[in-house]
Formats: structure tokens, C-alpha cells, sequence
């Protein structure tokens, strides 16, 4: 879809050249107030694509909130051509709440395409779906990782899709991950209605992460100019490590947990990537790479159990 002589969101038309805030109504609550998310618009004065960069559709993934923030106020959400969609907070009482649920305890990531008369986040989904999602062309969505895991900044997509892969190599994260669609996501409804869509995921949930944060904001810009909704050259650190297959290596035993290898870092089989003891000094296991690859997401949190995931690494495709 590119920009027609009429621009129509929510009820408001926005010219060639202007913008507006506007506020998508989802529902009443228990204390008659409505519940609204603020929807930012800017429009080009030249025709060009629909783009929607989205935050928080977890409430708790502070870092996406905050890269639609920094594109906001560098003003890099207003284009030469195509018309810019920001929504900063999806989930704006899961932020409010700094919870990842919605609060009728759902995962809104799971609600979509929603329905009018179901629960208060399929109610929400639905709104979206009907009002939003029909009029954009592309989409980033930004995520972190959840509870204590996190994510090296990476783009999720399907890379057997040429546009999507395109998409994320313009973007410029140090990886880019296969993923397959989930079942009642918004990246798999935005997909079922011929939308191009990629999720940018860095950092972990309810933590501000500058390094994070300006990878995803650059990544926008990258995308932006590569869509031809403004002018300048691209700016990519480096060749994006592209993972076709991963598997998360968990822990063999419960106990105190050190990494000894960086997030983002290249193994080699054999390696030593941390070590497990227990508080007496009685015990003390190292965890060895089992095989060569990328680490792209790591467990951070001090204790662990057996079985909990410590480390997300890129798996050979010939490799079980």
C-alpha cells in the first residue's frame, strides 16, 4: 500500500506533510475510563510506504518502548516519503503494571487476529487487527528477551523469505535469527494479510540497555532508507551472522551459575562456556561447548535449576 490522496486512520485523514497524535480506543474498564494507546503519525509529502515501528506489546520489554522513544524524539520518524505509524506502548497497562501479561492475564503476543466480544486482550487484538494492520505495508517489532534471559540484538523472520531477509539484513542487528511463525502472533496475522513484517529482539525485560537501544534505533533508520522514505546511506557494523538453527544448552546441574564466555561470542566445541558449584565450595562443574556456534541469548540470573536454558547457540543445520 502506498500513500493515497487520502490517508485515513482511526477516523482522521493525514495530509501530505503533517502528522498527528492520535488515540486508539480498546475498551472500558471496571472504572468506566477508557482504555487508549497513543498512535503517532507522520506522513510524507512524497507517496511512498506504510510503516509501523511497535514497542511493548510486552509490557515489561522496556528497551523496545524506549527505541520508538529515541526514533520519536530524533525526529527520524518523519519521512521524506511513505507515512510512519509509531506506537511506543502497546501494552500500555502491562507497562504501566511493568508486567509482560495484559491485565486479564493474557499474553497479548497470543490473542491475535482477537475477536469483538472476547476477552478483554482478544477485544484488544481485534481493535488492532480491524484499525491498524490493514494499512500498513511493513512492520518492526521491537522485543527483549524475558525474566532473566538476554538477547544479543538479533532479527527474528522466516530468511526463506527473500523480502523478510532483506528486511533484516538492511536492519543490521549482529544476527538474524530464523523463526518460524507463532500460532495467533501479530508477526503471523501482519504475514496472513501480505504484510512484510521482522521482530528486532534485544536486551531482557525491565532493563534499559543504551547499547540495545541504539542498534534497534538504527536499525529503524536503516529501514527507512532502504524503503526510500529518507534520503542517506546505510550504516552496517558488520556482516550479520545469519542462524538457520539453534538450541538452547541447559543446565546439567542446580547451583550457583558463572559464564565464562560473552554474549554474541563465537564457541568451539570443546570450550569451557561457564561453571556450576553449590554454596559450600564442595562442588564445581564446568559446562563445555558441545558443538561450534554463535551465542545469542544467555541466562543471567545467578541460580539455576536443572534444566533451566543458560545458553541460546547456533546449531550446524546437519547438527541434532
Amino acid at each position: 500500500m502506498s500513500n493515497l490522496d487520502k490517508f485515513v486512520i482511526l477516523g482522521k485523514e493525514i495530509k501530505r506533510g503533517k502528522g498527528a497524535l492520535l488515540e486508539m480506543d480498546v475498551a472500558k474498564l471496571h472504572t468506566r475510563n477508557s482504555l487508549q494507546i497513543p498512535v503517532i503519525v507522520q506522513r510524507g509529502k512524497k507517496d511512498g510506504p506504510v510503516l509501523l515501528l511497535m514497542g511493548g506489546v510486552h509490557g515489561d520489554e522496556t528497551n523496545g518502548v524506549a527505541i520508538v522513544r529515541d526514533i520519536m524524539r530524533k525526529k527520524y520518524n518523519i519521512p521524506d516519503a511513505g507515512t510512519i505509524i509509531c506506537i511506543p506502548v502497546l501494552n500500555v497497562i502491562g507497562y504501566l503494571n511493568q508486567d509482560r501479561k495484559f491485565p486479564d492475564g493474557r499474553d497479548l503476543n497470543r490473542m491475535f487476529p482477537g475477536t469483538a466480544k472476547g476477552s478483554l486482550a482478544a477485544q484488544f487484538a481485534f481493535k488492532f487487527t480491524k484499525e491498524i494492520a490493514p494499512l500498513v505495508d511493513y512492520v518492526l517489532d521491537f522485543h527483549t528477551g524475558g525474566a532473566d534471559r538476554y538477547n544479543y540484538p538479533n532479527i527474528r523472520c522466516v530468511v526463506d523469505n527473500a523480502e523478510q531477509l532483506k528486511m533484516a539484513q538492511v536492519f543490521g542487528a549482529p544476527f538474524i535469527v530464523h523463526s518460524s511463525y507463532i500460532p495467533k502472533s501479530i508477526r503471523q496475522t501482519i504475514y496472513k494479510k501480505g504484510k512484510t513484517i521482522i521482530v528486532f529482539e534485544g536486551g531482557k525485560s525491565l532493563q534499559l540497555d543504551h547499547e540495545v537501544i541504539d542498534c534497534g534505533v538504527q536499525g529503524a533508520l536503516n529501514v527507512m532508507k532502504h524503503l526510500g522514505m529518507r534520503e542517506g546511506e546505510l550504516e552496517i557494523n558488520a556482516e550479520p551472522v545469519v542462524v538457520r538453527k539453534s538450541r538452547w544448552l541447559r543446565a546439567p546441574y542446580s547451583g550457583i551459575f558463572e559464564s565464562q564466555v560473552k554474549n554474541g561470542s563465537e564457541i568451539k566445541k570443546g570450550a569451557i562456556m561457564g561453571r556450576i558449584s553449590d554454596p559450600f565450595g564442595e562442588f564445581e562443574k564446568n559446562l563445555i561447548a558441545p558443538f561450534d556456534g554463535h551465542i545469542f541469548g544467555m541466562n543471567t540470573a545467578p541460580i539455576l535449576y536443572k534444566g533451566d536454558a543458560i545458553f541460546h547457540v547456533s546449531l550446524a543445520i546437519d547438527e541434532d
